[in-house]
């Protein structure tokens, strides 16, 4: 059982985080990060970015493995984050299917193109603060601090994956939920509320591994 204590020491990443704009932050003892084959698998049969980057699967490590990876880490840092994406009911109702239905409405189908530009650039924003936060904890030691972002990466427009090496090994970082991360529990876990689906403006998430 790790005192608070110990949790405590992490202080100075928690406030990072939250100057740095997440929402939300918690240090919690690693083994408190559910890690489940049943996410991977919702990848697997629910997911259009299935096998489109080296940060997804079947190319990253499977949830036994990472299960593994978490065991060898004493702290994790799990975070939250409000988009600037706006969606309302009905708009959110077509966020999947606006952009392939030539018969969709030009004014929807517009609304819908700005909710995933506004998602895409506070997903860069976010892995920014999550690289940042590592460097951070690295300058105090911590030199296998690792993090993990939420979605697919979208550092390229096609990722290289007939060579499978990475253009931006600095930059891209594997999703929480292609490792197996349940990130509903996990934040449950932390303290950290959940609202799915969501209202108006998305929340997203993130995982920084620390020892």
């Amino acid at each position: 059982m790790l005192s608070q204590a110990s949790i405590e020491k992490f202080d100075f990443l928690r406030k990072l985080a939250l100057q740095m704009g997440a929402e939300d932050a918690k240090v919690i003892p690693a083994d408190k990060v559910i890690v489940e084959d049943r996410v991977v698998l919702k990848c697997k049969v629910g997911c259009v970015n299935y096998g489109k980057t080296l940060m997804c699967p079947p190319f990253t490590p499977t949830p036994a493995e990472f299960r593994r990876i978490v065991s060898e880490y004493g702290y994790a840092m799990f975070m939250k984050f409000k988009s600037h994406a706006e969606a309302d009911e009905e708009v959110a109702k077509h966020l999947s299917k606006a952009e392939n239905d030539p018969d969709f409405p030009p004014e929807m189908k517009e609304k819908v193109r700005a909710f995933w530009a506004a998602w895409k650039n506070d997903k860069q924003k976010i892995l920014d603060t999550i690289i940042a936060l590592e460097k951070a904890a690295m300058s105090e030691g911590y030199n296998l601090a690792v993090g993990l972002v939420s979605g697919a990466c979208q550092l390229c427009e096609k990722c290289n994956l007939e060579t499978k090496i990475c253009a931006h090994p600095a930059k891209a970082r594997y999703s929480e939920d292609a490792v197996g991360v349940n990130v509903k529990k996990t934040a449950k876990n932390a303290g950290i509320s959940v609202t799915f689906p969501f209202e108006k403006t998305p929340e997203t998430f993130a995982l920084l591994l620390i020892d």
